[in-house]
């Protein structure tokens, strides 16, 4: 997808997935806004050790130089407004708080808002939440926001490319954000279909 993004980062566990998206992006020639909530960096210090933007700007190195970054409470920075040209927006992690607010039309955040606009301008929106079990509420909200063409990915890492370790299944998350954003990567594992050819061979040898 060509075009400025937006990235929200709010609090719901799973900030792991926010810096490796950063990381992605900015390697696969995205540009993008970032903001970053109060509890959103709460969850960025407690899990990745990141506890302001110095660190994180330093983490990224030059990579940092592909994103502007925004305070959760700026509401006339840019991201605020439909003027503003955006090629859609995702929220990664997406908290359950967050996700409510978008479905129900709250402003109260840049973060908020930014996703309210991204609605009412017809952008994409992609909404990663991370959370378990899920309530009636949780799930109607969900539904109501994919009913408007919203894409909701739950964090929810496949196991089919036999991970080695955490990192492999942070990047199956993030590689499909890239791909529901439209962005060229080389991250994550694709599937062809050979995998289950050769273990039916190697069974089929076996009998």
């Amino acid at each position: 997808m060509n075009g400025r993004w937006i990235i929200g980062v709010t609090g719901a566990s799973g900030a792991p997935y926010a810096v490796r998206l950063l990381e992605a992006a900015a390697e696969s020639g995205v540009q993008a806004d970032v903001i970053i909530s109060s509890h959103g960096w709460r969850l960025l210090a407690h899990e990745t050790g990141l506890s302001d933007l110095a660190d994180l700007r330093s983490h990224l190195g030059a990579r940092a130089d592909a994103f502007d970054w925004y305070g959760d409470t700026d509401h006339g920075a840019r991201p605020a407004s439909g003027s503003a040209p955006y090629a859609g927006m995702v929220i990664c992690p997406c908290s359950m708080g967050t996700l409510s607010a978008v479905a129900h039309g709250s402003s109260r955040s840049l973060v908020e808002r930014a996703a309210d606009v991204t609605l009412k301008e017809g952008r994409r929106l992609v909404l990663v939440p991370r959370e378990t079990p899920l309530s009636p509420i949780h799930l109607e909200n969900m539904l109501s926001l994919a009913r408007i063409g919203v894409t909701v990915m739950p964090a929810a890492p496949g196991f089919y490319h036999a991970p080695t370790g955490v990192g492999d299944l942070i990047d199956f998350v993030v590689a499909r954000v890239l791909d529901q954003m439209g962005a060229a990567h080389s991250i994550g594992y694709r599937w062809t279909g050979e995998e289950e050819s050769e273990a039916g061979r190697q069974s089929t040898a076996g009998e």
